[in-house]
């Protein structure tokens, strides 16, 4: 395949004053760490920071004095997380990305001053080497192709996966497309008389704003200077297919995704779960935190063992070892966040365990988690994931990872295939491989859990489970 594949799997937000877009950005840690970035629109000018790390780096008195209030009317705020390690360029690759402008670089972080139009971008879009002759990032040249060919054009002609913000200079408001698909989540908030735009209600809900819907599919939103918007609808057809990594691990446990609650979902897929799979000799239910707490509490008590149901494991800090930006960073947070709560190895000791974990890709977070609990002297662990094989190869030859945003390419080291990724492994295989007895709920379970919330299997991307491609007809 001579297509580029972005790099770009984040969290954004669109807002009226610069502490609103701090605050949402800030509940939206959890969709990114590597990098942050804000955007300050005013009249004729556009002027952009972005830091190493999380948003807390940078203090918001001092983006005050960077970004004086008298000058701007709009910001737009982003936090990334990266599919490919690229430590030397980590301020260069973060959002926004510009056109024109002049750049200072102060080392930890950059200043970008009067830029003639930026973006900020959530997904990840596929371009074939024709439209990205010189291997941009995808978000650069979705920027790009709107300075050539407008907002309506990129809309209709490519296809997802996107939630695009961009400023423009010469119309002196934001844009914000999401595409036909509808792969990744975005809404419209109502705060202080003004409309905003985030990733997650959750960031609105947490900051005084007001959920009002999500975004249409196929959809050019214009948030005016006064805290206004308009919008267009270009594509009406239903062609959605949201992503179900959303609901199963990435958003915030307490955000609803297009009407669809997350909370409820993950406690969906904990009873599929306790259908699927329910051995005779469990002693312990516990869970791999902290994504998978709330399926772990509905498998309990799906099978009438609430009483077993005991938390074991505790982090030092809520990063997602999933979103290091390399191998060996994610190993690093495993070994040096995940640990036991003490007095843990009394409760474990000649014990048969039950683990819930959102997912098993790569392995590593199980191995480490497996290896506690048999320190703690356990006599058997039972990993159970209530997200079906991720990365297998699919019965048409192709070999499954994720093309539209999440950090899942298809060449990655996804444990459910053979070392020589030439071939997908049994449950023993990857039993083995893991050192415990590894189950992943069904892909016909999933979807079961999602229909019992009202969202319709046909309107999920499934490739990286084995399923067709999303935007092709097949």
């Amino acid at each position: 395949m001579d297509d580029y594949i972005g790099e770009d799997h984040c969290g954004l937000c669109v807002a009226h004053t610069l502490h609103d877009a701090y605050s949402f950005i800030k509940s939206l840690q959890h969709r990114g760490r590597e990098a942050c970035g804000i955007f300050a629109l005013g009249k004729n000018q556009i002027d952009v920071i972005k830091w190493r790390g999380g948003v807390s780096k940078v203090d918001l008195i001092d983006l005050h004095k960077i970004f004086p209030a008298s000058l701007y009317h709009t910001f737009g705020a982003h936090v990334r997380y990266a599919t490919k390690g690229r430590e030397d360029k980590i301020l260069e690759d973060a959002h926004p990305h510009v056109i024109g402008g002049r750049t200072s670089d102060r080392g930890d972080h950059i200043i970008i001053r009067d830029c003639d139009a930026v973006a900020i971008h959530n997904g990840q879009v596929n371009f074939p080497k024709s439209l990205n002759p010189c291997s941009e990032c995808d978000t650069k040249i979705l920027l790009k192709y709107y300075m050539k060919n407008g907002e309506q054009k990129l809309l209709k002609n490519i296809p997802g996966s996107y939630v695009l913000a961009i400023a423009d200079k010469r119309k002196n408001q934001v844009l914000v497309l999401r595409d036909k698909f509808a792969v990744k989540p975005v809404c419209l908030g109502f705060k202080d008389g003004k409309y905003c735009v985030a990733s997650e209600d959750i960031a609105l809900i947490e900051n005084g704003a007001i959920y009002m819907e999500d975004l249409d599919a196929g959809t050019i939103y214009y948030l005016a200077n006064n805290g206004s918007y308009r919008k267009i609808s270009l594509i009406t057809e239903n062609e959605k297919k949201h992503c179900f990594f959303e609901w199963n691990y990435i958003a915030n446990a307490h955000s609803m995704i297009n009407g669809v609650s997350v909370l409820k979902l993950r406690q969906e897929l904990g009873k599929v779960l306790a259908e699927e799979f329910h051995p005779k000799d469990i002693d312990v239910i516990t869970f791999l935190p902290r994504c998978p707490e709330s399926a772990a509490r509905s498998y309990a008590k799906s099978l009438n063992q609430e009483f077993k149901f005991r938390p074991i494991f505790y982090k030092l800090r809520g990063e997602r070892s999933f979103q290091g930006t390399t191998i060996e960073d994610r190993k690093n947070s495993i070994r040096n966040n995940l640990h036991l709560l003490p007095g843990s190895e009394k409760a474990l000791k000649g014990k048969t365990i039950v683990m819930i974990d959102d997912s098993t890709v790569r392995g590593t977070n199980s191995r480490h988690a497996k290896e506690l609990i048999v320190r703690a002297g356990a006599k058997k662990v039972y990993i159970l994931n209530y997200t079906p094989r991720i990365g297998i190869i699919g019965h048409d030859g192709i070999a499954r990872g994720c093309l539209f945003g999440v950090d899942m390419p298809t060449e990655d080291d996804f444990v459910v295939r053979t070392e020589d990724k030439k071939n997908n492994r049994t449950d023993e295989e990857i039993s083995r491989a893991i050192g415990a007895h590894v189950y992943f709920l069904s892909v016909t379970g999933m979807f079961r859990a999602f229909e019992r919330v009202g969202l319709k299997r046909e309107n999920l991307c499934s490739f990286c489970i084995g399923g067709n491609h999303p935007f092709e007809r097949m």
